[in-house]
């Protein structure tokens, strides 16, 4: 295997691995609704909760401080180590980045990072994590 060949292969993995986490981050919120009104218990545990709560986190801080994400930074730089574009033609590379990148003003990126992060937040409260199955609001006991 050439080492050109060796960086697209670490390049593409890294891009279905960003892919993943953007599914988990939307995807998380609506298992966290979904599973407490079914009462799926594992969706109010502390440490999916958790995680997921970091990652949109982590998110929302990159956008606010005009800071770009690490996995984009390194797929682009596996991708020019490569000798190829920062995003090539290659079938599953072409559709995943298709889904994961759009064109836009960072503004619109750091507006909707920061609502769906909200949501997350108010989830958090309505639905906090270890709570047992069926009882979504917090009690307004003293």
């Amino acid at each position: 295997m050439s080492v050109a060949l060796a960086y697209r292969l670490l390049a593409d993995v890294v891009l279905v691995v960003h892919f993943a986490v953007v599914v988990f981050v939307i995807a998380g919120l609506a298992l966290i609704v979904v599973g407490s009104l079914r009462s799926w218990r594992w969706v109010n545990g502390r440490g999916f909760r958790l995680t997921h709560l970091a990652a949109i986190g982590v998110v929302v801080a990159q956008a606010w401080l005009g800071v770009a994400c690490p996995l984009t930074l390194l797929e682009s730089w596996l991708r020019a180590r490569a000798g190829g574009d920062a995003y090539g033609a290659g079938f599953i590379e072409y559709w995943v980045q298709r889904a994961l990148f759009y064109d836009g003003p960072a503004w619109v990126f750091t507006f909707a990072y920061t609502v769906f992060a909200l949501l997350v937040v108010f989830a958090w409260w309505y639905f906090p994590p270890g709570r047992p199955p069926g009882r979504h609001r917090p009690s307004r006991q003293p």
